[in-house]
């Protein structure tokens, strides 16, 4: 069921940094407020389909090692009878009718695929979440040029497909670390992608529509707010560091004559009684020192 409703023949522009400037006209044979459901869903489940490798694979009774002879024989045993312990209802055994490889491969006509993404195109552009961008001149890659962009847009939250002119190494390799940006060429982009992202950038040499550069705004200083001093318990307010910093050292001052006068106690004391110890030992030492009397 194919539907025509009112779409934006205009939308919004901006430079590589995120000026805005004068709104574009989009081309009208893409942009003609063409909107096919059905065709979008079977272009989606497509693609989707085609991604699957299907590889997966289980083993039937005829696939598992082992079980070449009956388990025990058929009579006189008291079980119940079996012919291999590979059987489906052994522990071990073969699957029954498991997932085995197959290609999952779904085609859909020219015709219908680009019906499809001409519908995705006109559906963003309808929600005023397409935008074109003058041109993508990276000399370098470089994450934060790109997320500069994307939050003077205001859409660094979002899901975001860059569509660029052609193949564009440095605008890949700078959105390749954002897992919310996703780039390719305009001629790559398809129904799943165009749906899948919540805002649209194309270049606009994309759209046949070359624009002449602008002067950049300077962007504004992102004001830094300092942390309010936190509320104690009691309703007072904490003290700055510097405060804190003074009573410290006053503190410090007012306990250094004590551990002076703690630390030089010792060391007098030690003074007085080295006299003492001196005294005590000195007749020691001439009672050694005299020599003995020889014996006549």
């Amino acid at each position: 069921m194919s539907e025509t409703t009112t779409t934006n023949t205009e939308a919004a522009a901006y430079t590589a940094k995120g000026t805005p400037r004068d709104r574009v006209a989009l081309p009208s044979d893409l942009f003609d407020g063409t909107l096919n459901m059905p065709v979008m869903h079977l272009a989606v489940k497509a693609y989707m389909a085609n991604q699957r490798q299907g590889t997966h694979s289980t083993k039937t009774r005829g696939l598992v090692v082992g079980g070449n002879q009956k388990p025990w024989k058929q009579k006189g045993t008291g079980r119940a009878r079996q012919g291999s312990i590979r059987a489906p209802n052994w522990p071990g055994g073969g699957t029954v009718f498991g997932p085995m490889p197959r290609k999952y491969t779904q085609g859909i006509t020219r015709q219908a695929k680009a019906l499809a993404r001409k519908s995705a195109f006109n559906a963003r552009a309808g929600e005023g979440s397409l935008h074109v961008i003058d041109a993508f001149q990276y000399d370098a890659p470089k994450t934060s040029t790109l997320l500069q962009l994307l939050a003077r847009l205001d859409i660094a939250h979002k899901k975001v497909l860059i569509l660029t002119d052609g193949v564009k190494q440095n605008v890949f390799l700078s959105s390749r670390n954002l897992p919310l940006v996703h780039v390719m060429p305009y001629s790559d982009a398809s129904t799943y992608h165009l749906l899948w992202s919540d805002t649209v950038l194309v270049e606009s040499a994309a759209l046949g529509a070359a624009l002449a550069p602008v002067a950049e705004k300077a962007v504004a200083k992102v004001k830094v707010v300092k942390k309010k001093a936190r509320v104690k318990a009691d309703g007072e307010r904490s003290r700055p560091k510097e405060e804190k910093k003074a009573a410290a050292k006053e503190v410090a001052k007012k306990a250094a004559p004590k551990a002076a006068v703690k630390k030089s106690a010792p060391k007098a004391a030690a003074k007085k009684a080295a006299p003492k110890a001196a005294a005590k030992a000195a007749p020691k030492a001439v009672k050694k020192s005299a020599p003995k009397k020889k014996e006549k």
